[in-house]
């Protein structure tokens, strides 16, 4: 059938020759390779599944009462945003099925980027000439979070009610344009009325939008660049060791699309994730406890939580106390993960251009500032859950906000010094080559004698 397809188009396109070299350009083996098809699966569920969901939604902060299945909330004013998404949830045959696993999927997505961008990190896949495509990916990072964000933002219940509460905040902290900024994305003051007419195309198209374009662009820079590949047996800078497009890469990637359906469909229909009906209807003067965001957005909730309450009073201008952790601290982490590869290359003097990926050990440097920015988010993410494991161990909040505080300033340059001893260990012992296997010989006398012999 494909062959037939081809001979078709070249016929009329005279495409052969490039369909030709298409089918059979080499795509490496290594499972890792597959992070990136994941999320770009998780991309393809996420349109399909919103689709879906927008034929029941009403992105509407028109005020109404609810009558439907919900008992405890019968009689209750609500936007009529919120009244849609229960009707979904409850009343709909399949509605409840498909908004857990739109949301579990965006869960999925964040988390296989951010896997996806560590195996580039720790492999050193950034370095020339990759490293536009370095920078989309993290500029793709930001969008899928705030794509995320301003999606479980949208249903008007109590928590995300909360949650944007926070955001009009962050908006109103920053100095000079806060205000402007903070006006233009809810309305107004907030709680308005326009907040959910607002985000709603943000989330359903301009960011979607977004994300298509620069996942195209960086697709069209990978095919053109090609695949980078671990070290080992015939692998050199000119060739990429692996499988053809097709039919073995089309039959993994195939198979791994349906996984990833499949997989998604079930966690939606199998594990509760945000029951909006049970947090009740946004309300500005009641806020539950505990209250926990989307993973992605913890570390920024975990950084609110324990940041010293720092403003700065200049005139008649304020910067309030958000805009440190909130702003400050995040561009700063972005804008240094950005010009990594610049970095790198400044300081190690490689302006080479590499198609063979490194092994995280043989760079102990590049290893132990992963490992201290990934311990300080995990400590972040952890410190958003606070209210939760004061709960659970019966102890004051304010001691376990303190303790993270000292943790945050004093474990991540502990996990980097581990990280690099243990890289400079494996480097040594990689030096020395690997040890001789021990042959045990059966003597005449029925008794063992040991020979070294080379270890393959």
């Amino acid at each position: 059938m494909i062959r037939g397809l081809v001979n078709y188009l070249d016929d009329r396109l005279g495409s052969s020759s490039f369909l030709r070299r298409a089918l059979r350009k080499a795509f490496p083996d290594h499972w890792s390779f597959m992070l990136g098809e994941l999320a770009a699966n998780c991309f393809l569920f996420i349109l399909l599944s919103g689709t879906y969901l927008t034929f029941f939604f009403h992105p509407s902060d028109a005020t109404v009462v609810y009558h439907g299945s919900m008992r405890s909330l019968d009689g209750r004013t609500m936007t009529e945003g919120y009244a849609s998404v229960l009707q979904l949830s409850l009343q709909s045959k399949v509605g409840l099925l498909i908004r857990q696993a739109h949301h579990w999927c965006a869960d999925v997505f964040v988390a296989a980027i951010v896997v996806h961008m560590g195996r580039i990190f720790f492999t050193g896949a950034f370095r020339k000439p990759r490293e536009i495509n370095w920078i989309i990916g993290l500029t793709l990072l930001l969008l899928v979070m705030g794509d995320g964000f301003t999606g479980y933002s949208l249903p008007g219940d109590n928590l995300s009610g909360g949650g944007l509460r926070i955001a009009y905040s962050i908006a109103l902290s920053i100095p000079l344009v806060g205000t402007w900024l903070a006006t233009l994305l809810f309305g107004g003051a907030f709680p308005t009325h326009d907040v959910t007419s607002r985000l709603f195309p943000i989330h359903v198209l301009f960011l979607p939008a977004a994300i298509a374009a620069l996942l195209g662009a960086h697709v069209a820079i990978l095919w053109h660049q090609k695949h980078t590949q671990f070290p080992g047996e015939g692998r050199t800078e000119r060739n990429v060791v692996g499988s053809p497009l097709f039919p073995n890469y089309a039959l993994k990637s195939a198979a791994l699309t349906m996984a990833t359906f499949g997989i998604l469909l079930l966690m939606g229909g199998l594990i509760e994730i945000n029951p909006v009906w049970e947090y009740g209807p946004y309300d500005p003067w009641t806020l539950a406890s505990p209250a926990q965001p989307d993973w992605y957005i913890g570390w920024l909730e975990g950084a609110l939580r324990i940041a010293p309450r720092f403003a700065i009073r200049l005139g008649n201008h304020s910067i309030a106390a958000p805009f440190w952790p909130a702003v400050v601290m995040p561009g700063v982490l972005f804008a240094f993960l950005f010009a990594w590869p610049f970095i790198e290359q400044r300081f190690t003097h490689d302006d080479a251009e590499h198609e063979l990926l490194q092994f995280p050990w043989q760079n102990p440097g590049r290893v132990a500032v992963g490992a201290g920015l990934a311990t300080y988010i995990a400590l972040l993410l952890g410190a958003a859950s606070d209210d939760v494991q004061a709960r659970i161990g019966q102890m004051d909040i304010q001691t376990i906000a303190w303790a993270y505080r000292m943790a945050t300033v004093i474990l991540p340059f502990f996990a980097a010094a581990i990280a690099w001893l243990v890289c400079r260990e494996l480097q040594r012992r990689h030096a020395a080559g690997k040890p001789n296997r021990v042959l045990l010989v059966r003597t005449s006398e029925g008794g063992f004698e040991e020979e070294s012999i080379p270890t393959p």
